[in-house]
């Protein structure tokens, strides 16, 4: 079964209120076995825009991704995001096929 990814491209605007955030949705993510491959380290823009920080989120399923994000847990984070940051997350399904 291929494993789903959240990718996360945020602009912080209030860092402390944004902490909040970033402890609350420790909940969710353990619940549904999310697992950080980044999280806003060192990042170039080679082709198109870039914001601040880019964060990629592994889950054990591409539904575990979409429940996760679908969750009371995570939509109460969410909450507390707010007017901290503003971005995109994309969930996608990752890919089992064939390698070159």
């Amino acid at each position: 079964m291929a494993k789903g990814y959240w990718v996360a491209n945020i602009d912080v605007t209030d860092m402390d209120g944004y902490k909040q955030y970033v402890a609350a949705n420790a909940v969710p993510f353990k619940k549904f076995g999310a697992k950080f491959l980044t999280r806003g380290g060192k990042s170039e823009a080679v082709e198109g825009k870039l914001r601040t920080r880019v964060i990629v989120i592994e889950f054990p399923s591409f539904q575990a991704a979409l429940d996760c994000y679908r969750s009371p847990e995570y939509a109460h984070s969410k909450s507390l995001r707010q007017g901290k940051a503003v971005g995109e997350i994309v969930v996608l399904e990752g890919y089992d096929g064939p390698q070159p």
